[in-house]
């Protein structure tokens, strides 16, 4: 399994980034990421057999495991289930017909 999703990856990855600056030292592209960002950088820890399994889909989907455990959470968060997804949609598909 290619543990990354990243399809520019190819592109630079004989880059030599050893003397790159972080985000936060550079004022004007900190201001940016908090303008723009929209997202918190955090550490959790996830146990292996669910990382296996958000990374295995991103594998088959040619997405990004964060990607879709943001989502994942997102909607639980948002208290949507499967079965509310799937009943929504069939209304959805119900009222164009």
């Amino acid at each position: 399994m290619n543990s990354n999703s990243d399809p520019l990856f190819n592109q630079y990855a004989d880059m030599d980034f050893s003397e790159a600056k972080s985000v936060a030292q550079i004022p004007a592209l900190a201001k940016l990421q908090a303008e723009q960002g929209g997202k918190s950088r955090i550490t959790m820890r996830i146990d292996n057999e669910t990382l296996a399994i958000f990374k295995a889909r991103a594998e088959i989907t040619g997405g990004s495991y964060q990607t879709l455990m943001n989502e994942a959470l997102k909607q639980f968060a948002q208290g949507l289930t499967l079965a509310t997804i799937v009943r929504e949609t069939i209304r959805q598909e119900l009222h164009h017909t």
